[in-house]
């Protein structure tokens, strides 16, 4: 009489899919991920008893920066027209936002009225135009926008020192802060993104 060839236990398989659900919420909640840090704006507040800027603005008061296909980063103001690394740029912007020197190739120095503290003399119809090519890498973009960033706070940080005799992080935040950014409002306009070449 033969023996009969024994069965072999099969694996118990009803636990797997419990495993593999356990698995997956471990990974997802080990896992750490890269996401995109926004850049802080904060509108300026709408003063009534500003008047309409002139639909024509003085070319000097225009600084164009231009990121291109290419992620190069060109720049035209009074002074300058030419392509610059993004190390150059903050200097480039403090030096037309503020106008130091008064250059006639610069933005108009004008008196302008603070409401709480008086007339200063600035720039006050400067414009920043950033123009960013759809296809230009998002970190130039971001790198570009956080040098733009970085010239207005230094500014207004050298004027709230001489004005205030303090850095502007230690100035109070609703009199003497909102005065040092009045001074130097930022002037930041972004036009839809274009396809620019290489010029």
């Amino acid at each position: 009489m033969g023996k009969g060839k024994r069965k072999v236990p099969g694996l118990n398989q009803s636990s797997t899919a419990d495993i593999s659900f356990i698995l997956l919420i471990f990974f997802l909640v080990t896992t750490s991920m890269d996401t995109d840090t926004g850049l802080p704006r904060r509108l300026p507040e709408w003063d009534p008893n500003v008047e309409e800027q002139e639909l024509t603005i003085k070319e000097r008061n225009v600084m164009t920066v231009k990121v291109n296909k290419n992620n190069e980063i060109l720049v035209k103001n009074g002074k300058i027209n030419r392509p610059i690394d993004v190390s150059e740029l903050k200097d480039l912007a403090m030096e037309f936002i503020a106008n130091p020197n008064d250059d006639p190739n610069l933005p108009i120095i004008e008196p302008y009225d603070i409401e709480g503290y008086g007339t200063v003399n600035t720039t006050i119809k400067h414009v920043i135009a950033l123009e960013t090519d759809r296809t230009a890498n998002y970190e130039i973009y971001f790198k570009v926008q956080h040098e733009l960033s970085k010239a207005y706070t230094e500014l207004r940080d050298a004027w709230a020192r001489r004005n205030f005799g303090k850095p502007l992080s230690e100035c109070d935040p609703k009199t003497e802060e909102p005065i040092a950014r009045a001074v130097y409002a930022s002037k930041i306009s972004e036009t839809n993104p274009k396809e620019y070449g290489t010029e």
